[in-house]
């Protein structure tokens, strides 16, 4: 069987305990990934940024919308 990465989010806190089970019975292993100091660098200084001049950035709701009008 392939190495097979996967990104996912747990929604459910019983899907937590199956992904445990799976661990546990070494059918998966949880790989986790460092953030790089580069990125928390750039994340930080973009927050200052932003918390400076809140006008600039845009709502949640408007960034999935430019989002989702720029895959169509």
């Amino acid at each position: 069987m392939s190495d097979t990465i996967y990104t996912i989010k747990i929604k459910k806190e019983y899907a937590s305990a199956i992904i445990e089970d799976l661990k546990q019975v070494d059918a998966i292993e949880i790989v986790e990934n460092p953030i790089a100091d580069w990125q928390q660098t750039e994340t930080l200084k973009r927050l200052v940024e932003m918390k400076g001049t809140p006008s600039s950035t845009l709502s949640e709701e408007a960034f999935f919308k430019a989002l989702d009008n720029e895959s169509k």
